[in-house]
């Protein structure tokens, strides 16, 4: 039977993470949930559990088939969890998607006061 391994180093060790410390703060900020809620970098999971990751804009839904305390191989990891997400949307999708322009958005502070100057409003 495997024993219980706190969360933030499981999602490291099974390669979710590059990093514990990006692994910890992922569980700090609410991205890893265990079973549906939100908890700390050091509760524990164990075979059975869910947990579900926000991650590179893409939620995973893991289920825990077995804990490891140290970074394993990706084939060894791939064999620590059932991955229950949905597959990712097709490229076409994607590619359809509009997309904005590089600077079309917010206006630089000198068109700000350009457009300012435009309308009349001149108090600085």
């Amino acid at each position: 039977m495997s024993e219980a391994v706190r969360i933030d180093v499981w999602v490291w060790a099974v390669r979710i993470f590059k990093t514990r410390s990006d692994a910890a703060a992922a569980v700090r900020a609410g991205h890893v949930k265990l079973n549906g809620h939100a908890v700390k970098p050091a509760q524990q999971v164990v075979p059975g559990d869910r947990v579900r990751v926000w991650v590179n804009h893409r939620e995973l839904d893991l289920e825990v088939t077995d804990t490891v305390r140290k970074r394993v191989g990706a084939p060894v990891a791939r064999n620590c969890y059932v991955d229950h997400s949905p597959p990712p949307p097709p490229k076409e999708i994607l590619a359809s998607l509009p997309r904005r322009d590089r600077g079309a958005g917010r206006p630089t502070k000198r068109e700000r006061r350009d457009i300012d100057r435009l309308r009349g409003r001149t108090d600085y």
